[in-house]
């Protein structure tokens, strides 16, 4: 998904920078950069991160950097920040985006002879060269950031760093976070907030869907107020957010451990010990733990010194690599045991059967599974929340295309928990991957989890719902549409 981390300063802001953005490296895995305005001397770094860690590529390229205002980026695949030249003047820029129109807006560009692209590569032309490309298009930069959010099918928040100060804008419909906060002398924003103590940041203020601010070391000013209409993400909460961080002033830990607690309250399963798998499902089994009285224990340890997060591993095989060698399994805590295991979600399923296999082998009494969110069906259309290229790539979109004969019928049953097709496909699952018992999260216990109005969340990829779910909605040859 990507990440964002600026800061404007008083005094040389190239500390606060480097650990700022390094905080943001859970987001993505494939590549990494940092730009600092020194007076008029714009400075930029961009390394591929997906062998090495954000900081080992960095910790020498800042040595050499200095400036009182800088952005940095981890991104999912591409290079960024982009220095660019235009009328505006010269600016560095940075995105956490998905660009579903990108082709109609390249050829709608080259229709129109207003651009050409030089930042194409392995990824074609880069979405973040597309959106200067748009806001130069405009006679301000507020215009240009505006008139891009409004073109942009699927989201898009930005980080300008320019001589006239900071300007950050969160993506219209406010799918990911942008916080600002203080200190003397300095103003920062961030997408995870997370790394505002260790920095002495405090004074935290939640842009809103579409709002526009400009920072400047003398404070911030509110270029576009908030829209009203809203649809975080909610698998932020789910697994994206680190445990510390907060999103619309709800804390990603605590919200784990309410979610546990409702998939607790829920199960009559007797189990002997209950477990994460690690690390984005630990705060679910704890709150499962916690709420059901059964012990909370490791039967699997991470090792994560070496081993990158295997879910953002481009290709199968090396996903599947990384996750068996960094889980290491106890057997003290494995043998003859009845297991129950809270995860975040199930994806492709390929990770978690391997997984499985080997607690039976370690002398696994039983093994249950208890997802916290709902199965899912559809892939975002919003946010780059996996590598997955298809949405038969999901274990519940290819088991719904068994039970239907091949067909892709229609999906409405499937995310009804109450329906004998959504309970056929969930024991479909449980038997393809060995499981004693498999029970998903249901979607309004997620949402009551998670504290925020039904209507203020996105949760298409379970229930195929764009837009506020009041709409009417139909299915059709497993597509889902809206009417309003």
């Amino acid at each position: 998904m990507g990440g964002f981390f600026a800061v404007t300063s008083e005094k040389d802001c190239i500390f606060d920078l480097f650990y700022g953005t390094d905080y943001h490296s859970h987001l993505g895995t494939c590549r990494g950069g940092l730009a600092v305005l020194d007076g008029t001397d714009f400075r930029r770094h961009i390394h591929d991160i997906s062998n090495a860690p954000f900081r080992t590529k960095f910790e020498k390229d800042i040595l050499a950097m200095r400036g009182n205002s800088g952005i940095g980026v981890i991104s999912d695949m591409e290079p960024q920040p982009l220095i660019i030249s235009s009328h505006l003047g010269r600016y560095a820029i940075a995105t956490v985006s998905r660009v579903s129109n990108l082709d109609f807006l390249v050829q709608d560009a080259f229709n129109r002879r207003v651009a050409h692209f030089s930042e194409t590569g392995s990824i074609g032309i880069n979405p973040t060269e597309l959106i200067a490309t748009l806001i130069n298009e405009k006679t301000s930069f507020e215009a240009g950031i505006s008139y891009a959010q409004e073109r942009i099918e699927g989201s898009c928040s930005i980080l300008l760093l320019t001589e006239k100060g900071i300007y950050v804008a969160r993506d219209r419909f406010g799918r990911t976070p942008i916080i600002t906060a203080s200190k003397e002398g300095a103003v920062a924003a961030t997408l995870e907030n997370a790394v505002f103590p260790n920095l002495d940041y405090t004074g935290q203020y939640y842009l809103g869907p579409g709002e526009i601010l400009r920072l400047t070391p003398e404070g911030i000013e509110q270029l576009r107020k908030p829209d009203a209409y809203k649809q975080v993400c909610a698998f932020l909460w789910v697994y994206y957010g680190f445990p510390a961080s907060s999103y619309e002033n709800i804390n990603v830990e605590s919200c784990r451990y309410r979610c546990g607690a409702r998939l607790a309250e829920k199960d009559t399963v007797e189990a002997d010990l209950v477990a994460g798998i690690p690390e984005s499902g630990t705060g679910y089994a704890i709150g499962y733990a916690n709420a059901k009285t059964v012990p909370y224990g490791r039967p699997f340890t991470k090792y994560t010194t070496t081993w990158p997060r295997s879910f953002m591993s481009p290709g199968q095989t090396k996903r599947k690599l990384v996750a068996r060698m960094k889980l290491i399994p106890v057997p003290d805590l494995v043998q003859a045991k009845r297991l129950l295991f809270c995860d975040d979600s199930i994806v492709r399923g390929v990770q978690l059967a391997d997984t499985i296999k080997r607690l039976y082998e370690a002398g696994a009494r039983e093994v249950h599974m208890r997802p916290a969110c709902p199965p899912l069906l559809f892939a975002c259309k919003y946010l780059n929340f996996s590598r997955s290229k298809s949405e038969m790539d999901l274990i519940a979109r290819r088991t719904v295309r068994e039970l239907e004969g091949g067909v892709n019928g229609s999906l409405e049953e499937y995310t009804n928990p109450d329906s004998e097709k959504y309970k056929a496909m969930v024991d479909r699952i449980r038997q393809r991957l060995c499981l004693t018992t498999l029970k998903y999260q249901r979607l309004d216990d997620l949402i009551a989890a998670i504290g925020l109005p039904r209507e203020d969340l996105c949760t298409y990829c379970w229930d195929g719902c764009e837009g506020q779910c009041g709409r009417q909605m139909t299915f059709a040859n497993g597509i889902q549409e809206t009417k309003d």
